[in-house]
């Protein structure tokens, strides 16, 4: 059982970024769908509890405008895979977070974006959240399919911690093939992913135009994200 992913920010922080979400978010009978990916493999376990912990401020933050629909979706051991219901209540997601601890196994990327079709088929998703450290796999297939993404209109935003090149190298790719956003994910800079992670959430709910208002602050970072999207 993982730690309480109760957020570290003070309670003015979280506030003030909490009103600049409802601020952002666009007003349709449309809500947002975002489809969080989490590797939950035994080398993550090193940062798990913080990186959750900095994830529930983002789901925190974008709940509150009442746009977003989140999905949690990870994997671990031996062939496990699970995914979620789509939340509209955060409280709701950080019970199912908090229940998901790393055990050791391969990566599962190509299951995660599998799934993502398969739900696409469903219902749009606006946008792909994905962490994770390493790939185990053929990177080709998993490029074959963030191209499929892209052409439906579902960008990934891929987060990579660590160092390992071969994981970073897929990260930028699924990036750049679904028309979204590459970033290093490094829990020592809390500020910078909160910001990145909410980002993400603002994309699905309002699209380009309401990230690059959100971008807009003068955070050179964000700004840099936008510089992606627009390619």
């Amino acid at each position: 059982m993982g730690k309480s992913l109760k957020p570290a920010s003070n309670s003015t922080e979280i506030e003030a970024f909490i009103n600049q979400a409802k601020d952002l978010a666009v007003r349709d009978t449309n809500r947002g769908r975002l489809l969080f990916a989490m590797d939950a493999t035994a080398s993550r376990s090193p940062t798990w509890d913080h990186a959750c912990r900095l994830q529930s401020e983002m789901f925190l933050a974008s709940a509150a405008s009442g746009q977003l629909l989140v999905q949690l979706c990870y994997y671990r051991g031996y062939r496990e895979f699970h995914y979620t219901s789509w939340f509209d209540n955060a409280s709701a997601l950080l019970d199912q977070m908090n229940a998901v601890s790393c055990l050791g196994g391969h990566t599962q990327i190509g299951r995660v974006l599998e799934h993502a079709l398969r739900e696409n088929t469903l219902h749009p998703i606006n946008a792909i959240v994905l962490v994770g450290d390493c790939c185990e796999e053929s990177i080709d297939p998993l490029c074959e399919m963030a191209g499929e993404l892209g052409l439906h209109g579902t960008p990934i935003f891929s987060f990579h911690e660590g160092n390992d090149p071969n994981g970073r190298l897929l990260f930028e790719q699924l990036a750049r093939l679904s028309g979204g956003a590459f970033a290093r994910f490094n829990i020592n800079s809390a500020n910078r992913l909160r910001e990145l992670l909410g980002a993400a959430a603002v994309y699905a709910t309002g699209g380009l135009k309401a990230l690059e208002r959100y971008a807009g602050k003068g955070n050179r970072e964000l700004l840099a994200l936008t510089q992606q999207l627009r390619k």
